[in-house]
This record gives C-alpha cells, sequence and structure tokens, in this order.
C-alpha cells in the first residue's frame, strides 16, 4: 500500500486561523518570510502561535535568497523546524541549514523538462523538493504548471507538488500528475483574502486526498 500524500498548507499568518487549520493536522503548515510578498508573516506572526502547535506538524519557514543567519534566527523565534528555500540559494546554504538539524525543501520552477536536471545538484543537501510554477515573484502565481513535464522523471528526492492547486483538483490530482508526489503544497485558492484561509474548503481537500 502507497503511503498517504501529505498536506502542506502555507501562507499561514492569523493567530485563529492558524490554530483552526491546526485541528485538520495538516503535515506542515507554512510561513512566508519573504517581504514582498503579500502573505509575509514576519510583521504579524505572533511566535506564541507557533509554539501551541502540535509537534506533528512541520512548522515551515519559507525564505526567498535571505542568508543563513538570517533564515537561522528566524527559525529559532518562531519555533520552525523545516525551513522551504524559494529562490537561488546555493548548495553550501543548504548544507548550512541541513546540519543545524533542519529539514530543507529546495523549490524549483519548472518549464520544461530539461529543468529537472538541476535538482541533481541538490540530492545531498535538501531533504525534499518542491516543483512550482515560474514567475518573476517567486512563485505564489496561483496558476498551475504543465504537470506533463514530470512524465517518465526520476527523482533523487521525494517532492511536493505545488502552484495553483485548488479544491477542484482533490479527486483527480493523482490521475493528472504523471509521478506521485510526496505532498500537496496549496494556498492562495483556498484563501478568502490573503494570509487567511477558508477552513472548510481546506478541511474537504485534505478529507478528499486522504481517502486516496
Amino acid at each position: 500500500m502507497q503511503n498517504k500524500i501529505k498536506i502542506k498548507v502555507c501562507g499561514m499568518r492569523d493567530h485563529q486561523n492558524i490554530l483552526d487549520l491546526a485541528k485538520l493536522e495538516p503535515d506542515y503548515m507554512g510561513f512566508i518570510f519573504y517581504p514582498k510578498s503579500p502573505r509575509f508573516a514576519g510583521n504579524i506572526l505572533n511566535p506564541e502561535t507557533t509554539a501551541l502547535l502540535p509537534e506533528a506538524i512541520h512548522k515551515t519557514g519559507v525564505f526567498v535568497n535571505a542568508n543563513a543567519q538570517t533564515i537561522k534566527d528566524t527559525c529559532k523565534i518562531y519555533n520552525l523546524n523545516t525551513v522551504q528555500l524559494h529562490g537561488n540559494e546555493s548548495i553550501d546554504l543548504c548544507m548550512e541549514l541541513k546540519e543545524e538539524g533542519l529539514e530543507v525543501i529546495k523549490a524549483f520552477s519548472l518549464k520544461q523538462h530539461s529543468d529537472i536536471e538541476i535538482t541533481n545538484q541538490y540530492k545531498d543537501v535538501c531533504d525534499l523538493f518542491l516543483f512550482d510554477t515560474p514567475t518573476a515573484q517567486y512563485g505564489g502565481s496561483g496558476k498551475k504548471f504543465d504537470w506533463s513535464i514530470l512524465e517518465g522523471i526520476h527523482l533523487s528526492r521525494p517532492f511536493f507538488l505545488s502552484g495553483g492547486i485548488e479544491n477542484g483538483d482533490a479527486s483527480g490530482i493523482l490521475k493528472d500528475c504523471p509521478i506521485r508526489p510526496y505532498a500537496l503544497d496549496i494556498n492562495s485558492k483556498f484563501e478568502t483574502a490573503p494570509g487567511f484561509k477558508d477552513i472548510a474548503s481546506v478541511e474537504q481537500f485534505i478529507k478528499t486526498i486522504r481517502q486516496q
């Protein structure tokens, strides 16, 4: 029997919304520390909120081209144990964070099949990959990339499927994606406002995915 696909809900920052989401037991919860993001958490998120989350939820800080010390300091302040690197981070930076004991997710934007080749350079310094839609603003496009790019590939690490996933995708996502993802990363399609999730919609999505 195949392992259940994990769920990451990203772009969280509101105290009560975070606690309500935690009741659904997502596997990962993401907090964005990229100042240009409309879901930037650094000016809203309270460290006391993340401290209340159960250990079973991977508390994930999302960073774009931040330096190692900034990432480490932010993880300590907000009690984060996973980092998602969404910029042009170096292999050395990934290794430094991994040696710090953090789980490292490296994001890659995919336009064509050959874009996947760069992942081989990161296989020893990352725990997981994340594939997202190319955008000038480092993710957050709310659009899907061409999943057929993944046809026939062999990856050295499990991967998160990200980019424009919505509730209507839940029942057919395993059929439409050529290879089975380790996890699904959902965000903007489940919001009533930037950084605020519709809990009922997320609950429906998680329930449908976990039945597969």
